[in-house]
């Protein structure tokens, strides 16, 4: 095993911190944020943006390592990429349709507070 250029390394370790912190900022907005609505965003976000940062340890790592340009670490992260923001999609509208089915005022499209019940009027 060849040992890697110091650039390498720091490349390398930065974007996996940057890839933790991510993924932490997004478990964190999950606890911390007051709704359901609100609190979509932030794991998917914080997933998407971890995966990538992740993703791009890898392929430095592992091309150095190498002797060629490694990419199937790319995969990985397309398909997170294409998978998460779906995945929020569907579950936003399943909120939005139990909400209905409920009663419950729902938010705005603009601002994240219910809207007033003569508003749909």
């Amino acid at each position: 095993m060849n040992p890697l250029p110091i650039w390498a390394e720091i490349l390398t370790a930065l974007f996996a911190v940057a890839g933790a912190a991510f993924a932490a900022i997004g478990s964190f907005g999950l606890v911390r944020l007051p709704s359901f609505y609100n609190r979509i965003h932030a794991p998917t976000l914080g997933a998407t943006a971890g995966a990538w940062c992740l993703m791009l340890a890898t392929v430095v790592y592992f091309s150095v390592q190498g002797t060629n340009l490694f990419l199937h670490a790319v995969l990985i992260a397309l398909f997170v990429a294409l998978t998460a923001p779906v995945t929020t999609i569907f579950l936003m509208r399943a909120a939005l349709f139990r909400d209905r089915q409920k009663g419950l005022d729902l938010p705005h499209a603009s601002h994240s507070q219910p809207l007033p019940p003569d508003a749909g009027d």
